[in-house]
């Protein structure tokens, strides 16, 4: 369990990798005497070693398949110098003063920066107790600490005549003061005996047999099962509800209405959702019924036609376009995107006079743990948050809107009762992918090369809602990237972002938000300046790179795994992307087919990425499947729309996830690259849309300016 007596005494602010590292250091005072009331060391907030040399990792980002488990227990053993057999992991009690993210603030997983954020803290953390315990074996022996080598959960004179484990040291270590994290050596790159190497990820094992506990998987003593119904329609409320029907079924206990839903409470699932169906809700549906999906798309259309906040704006672009030798112009779509995770949304709540229990998965614990106090009326720090596991987050768990209809049912509920939404709950009040509607302008020479571009960003702000204070001078920062600082070189260039809120829909962040548009409109833009100037999409970008290194290097990379320029058979074509986004470089290059029924297969996707130094190169090229496999589910499939107020898709009939004989053979190059690491998680999501797309055009000659792609629009082409 955590040590709940380790306190923090102070940060150490340092810029590193690009953004502010936090390195977490513990009072030498409180630290001793936990180690003298307890037998273990606990020299920070994410290292306890006990008696037997078991090394503890609390760790301070939350798992969702993307292996940050395996990659930060690697960053922490390899300057600890133990094996990652020799370390177990617990995940981390909510605590912004200990485990907030330090590019963001609070405690919270999103944006591709747990290797961002936690690759100074962890390995200085490693560091500091690798130290402290080279320290007490070097005052046991009555040596010099110079002459004292850690290895493998141990530490040796240099003679090797005498070695202690780490076990028969934590107890004169916690006594020692705490060095600043910031004044202990780290190890060199050549040094590394972890980081760099791949490693099977550590919470495998427990998938596979079964132990491992998502949040759906909580039991509890006396625990109740709720399924829920939340209004149709956004905004609307429950009028009345059949509770005698209800009661009668068979293990129903109870029906309980809150502001926007109504749950039945039962012994097990099956009877809840029969009472559900029993109730016969009737809803006040409130404002926002007649809301239809070509309403919301009119509505950007012509917000699109006014001006935005300035993002960017370089050189004089009114005037290199009325000199363009040709003006191209174009519009570009993306739907409403859900997350449609694979575990739904769920929530375990215990609500009693003086305390509040939630377990649940969650990417933001200590915003879990406020919006749980602030409904309860309790103090914050009676508010335990068991986090999870998480079975898909994608940024659904970012939110806590599950949370807080689960704690208003348990406010109602003798007990603990497990609150499970239906998949089609989940899909129908999900927190989704803002609509996108933009319009792009550029120049081209007489030589075909760009003198101009311009780029109006219309649609939802994610930013405005969720951290207001994120927002500069009316420009979502999320909602440009990727479009006001694309890897090309323009000789002017002029980016707007037009905030538009659809009426009703609630938007989120979906495995990053801007950069799965902008990349996507960016690079299909880029395409059709290639096709204008009857230039090699390759040729094309590179000749506006050369200043990007890194981009023109994964752009050389990718193309040269593909074979590039290769003959393809008739209706097959190969397109490519360049992006740098989360902090890191890649090209994308896909090979398509297309039927005469319209019909796209992709063959093959071939990545190269530049993510600055690697922690785990097999968790990498495990997150570009996997984002490659997101991102085109929603480029072939994937739409949310309205009709009435209501979403129309509702399970995976209607919002179709890819099917196993439509998933392609994806390769991953990597730059051997010393800069500091970059994200992952997203990546692969964003690059994969235009190049799809740019290979459908060379296949068959048909720009895709809308996505998804409409199979219709290509037949017999």
């Amino acid at each position: 369990m955590f040590d709940s007596s380790l306190r923090l005494n102070r940060r150490n602010f340092l810029a590193a990798g690009g953004g502010l590292v936090v390195a977490l250091s513990l009072p030498s005072s409180p630290r001793r005497a936990a180690a003298q009331a307890s037998p273990g060391f606990a020299p920070n907030a994410f290292i306890r070693i006990d008696r037997q040399g078991i090394v503890t990792m609390v760790m301070p980002m939350a798992e969702m398949g993307q292996g940050i488990h395996t990659a930060h227990a690697m960053l922490l053993a390899e300057e600890l110098d133990v094996g990652l057999d020799q370390v177990r992991l617990e995940l981390s009690p909510a605590s912004d003063a200990l485990y907030g993210n330090p590019l963001f603030g609070p405690q919270s997983t999103g944006g591709s920066t747990s290797i961002r954020a936690f690759w100074m803290p962890l390995r200085q953390a490693g560091a500091v107790a690798r130290t402290l315990l080279l320290e007490a074996a070097a005052q046991k022996w009555g040596v010099d600490p110079k002459t004292c080598r850690a290895e493998s959960g141990s530490v040796f004179e240099t003679s090797g005549s005498r070695h202690l484990a780490y076990g028969q040291l934590v107890d004169a270590a916690g006594t020692l003061p705490a060095p600043a994290p910031e004044s202990v050596a780290l190890k060199d790159r050549k040094d590394f005996k972890i980081i760099g190497k791949p490693h099977r990820r550590l919470d495998t094992p427990g998938k596979v047999n079964g132990t491992t506990v998502f949040g759906i998987d909580t039991k509890i003593p006396g625990m109740k099962i709720a399924a829920i119904a939340i209004s149709p329609v956004f905004g609307g409320k429950p009028k009345s509800v059949d509770e005698k029907a209800a009661l009668a079924v068979r293990g129903v206990h109870q029906v309980v209405l809150t502001d926007q839903a109504v749950a039945v409470v039962a012994d097990h699932m099956g009877a809840a959702k029969k009472g559900l169906d029993a109730a016969a809700i009737q809803w006040d549906e409130g404002p926002n019924a007649t809301v239809n999906s070509a309403d919301i798309i009119r509505q950007l259309k012509e917000a699109s036609n006014t001006p935005g906040a300035v993002a960017r704006s370089e050189g004089d672009v009114e005037k290199a376009l009325a000199g363009a030798t040709r003006r191209l112009e174009a519009v570009y779509q993306l739907p409403f995107l859900a997350h449609a995770t694979m575990e739904p949304m769920n929530c375990t709540v215990h609500v009693k006079k003086d305390a509040c229990d939630v377990w649940v998965g969650t990417q933001v614990p200590t915003m879990a743990q406020t919006t749980a106090a602030q409904l309860t009326g309790l103090p914050v720090e009676a508010v335990t948050i068991h986090n999870h596991l998480i079975g898909g987050g994608f940024g659904r768990r970012l939110e806590v809107d599950g949370i807080e209809h689960a704690v208003k049912v348990a406010q109602q509920v003798d007990g603990p009762v497990k609150v499970i939404w239906s998949r089609e709950e989940d899909i129908q009040h999900d927190m989704y992918r803002p609509y996108y509607y933009d319009r792009l302008s550029a120049g081209l020479d007489a030589s075909g090369k760009p003198v101009a571009w311009t780029h109006r960003v219309s649609g939802s702000s994610v930013t405005a809602r969720y951290f207001p204070a994120g927002m500069q001078n009316g420009v979502d920062p999320d909602g440009v990237e990727g479009a006001d600082q694309p890897p090309y070189a323009f000789p002017a260039i002029h980016v707007e972002f037009k905030r538009v809120e659809p009426p009703a829909v609630p938007t989120a962040w979906w495995r990053g938000v801007g950069a799965t548009h902008n990349i996507f409109v960016v690079e299909s833009f880029i395409d059709e300046l290639a096709a204008a100037a009857k230039a090699d999409p390759v040729e094309f970008r590179k000749a506006l790179l050369s200043h990007n290194p890194r981009a023109l290097g994964v752009l050389t990379l990718a193309t040269q795994k593909a074979g590039w320029g290769a003959p393809m058979p008739q209706r097959q074509g190969r397109g490519v992307s360049v992006q740098f986004a989360f902090g890191t470089y890649m090209a994308t290059v896909a090979e398509v087919e297309v039927g005469t029924d319209g019909t796209v297969k992709v063959h093959r996707l071939v990545c190269a990425v530049d993510c600055g130094l690697q922690v785990n190169p097999d968790t990498i090229a495990a997150q570009m499947e996997g984002g490659s496999i997101f991102g085109l589910t929603a480029a072939l499939h994937g739409a949310i729309t309205l009709k009435d107020g209501r979403v129309e898709q509702g399970n995976f009939d209607t919002y179709l996830p890819m099917r196993m004989d439509e998933v392609p053979v994806v390769e991953t190059h990597f730059v051997n690259s010393a800069e500091a690491p970059g994200g992952m998680g997203e990546a692969g999501t964003a690059a994969v849309f235009p190049a799809l797309t740019n290979a459908i055009f060379a296949a068959t000659g048909k720009r895709i300016r809308t996505l998804p792609v409409d199979t219709k629009l290509l037949k017999s082409i």
